[in-house]
């Protein structure tokens, strides 16, 4: 990869004058709420209000993001009311694959900007207890890990307010 200087122009909203496939990604997660929707859904948050709350995000630009996320196939809506008619949000398979990068940049959170008292969310295999290494493979019993067999729960850095929410 050809990396180029910055030049010290701002950088546009897209990036469609970069042959790249980690700007074209940008363009779908990039945007910082797109992937705090993203971890909300993946910590069970699958309804419009419950999101919201988790979030504390506004109703317009949560929207925004569940509409954009949904046209890339990153996101289904699904009814699970019909008067009035309400919708759940669950991840599709493209949006599933994301649960590493998401899970690697928690890391690297936790390892940088976690509280003195540790990280917020802690990540366990149901399996063990253990949680996941660098390689996302649990490092009490080696298994693979991934959405579907691990749980989240409140780490030591929880802040006391958002441990219900």
């Amino acid at each position: 990869m050809r990396l180029t200087r910055y030049d010290g122009r701002m950088l546009g909203r897209d990036y469609e004058t970069q042959n790249c496939s980690i700007a074209r990604a940008l363009e779908v997660v990039g945007e910082r709420w797109s992937l705090l929707v993203l971890r909300s859904v993946l910590l069970g948050h699958r309804r419009f209000d419950d999101i919201q709350r988790d979030l504390d995000i506004t109703r317009s630009v949560l929207a925004a993001r569940l509409r954009r996320l949904e046209q890339e196939g990153v996101i289904e809506r699904r009814p699970y009311q019909t008067r009035p008619e309400r919708f759940e949000y669950l991840l599709t398979a493209k949006g599933l694959e994301l649960w590493p990068v998401l899970d690697h940049l928690r890391r690297w959170g936790d390892a940088h900007y976690a509280t003195p008292d540790g990280p917020p969310i802690v990540i366990e295999h149901r399996g063990c207890g253990g949680e996941p290494d660098g390689h996302l493979l649990c490092d009490r019993c080696r298994e693979p890990l991934g959405p579907g067999n691990t749980d989240a729960r409140p780490g030591p850095g929880t802040h006391p307010a958002a441990v219900g929410s």
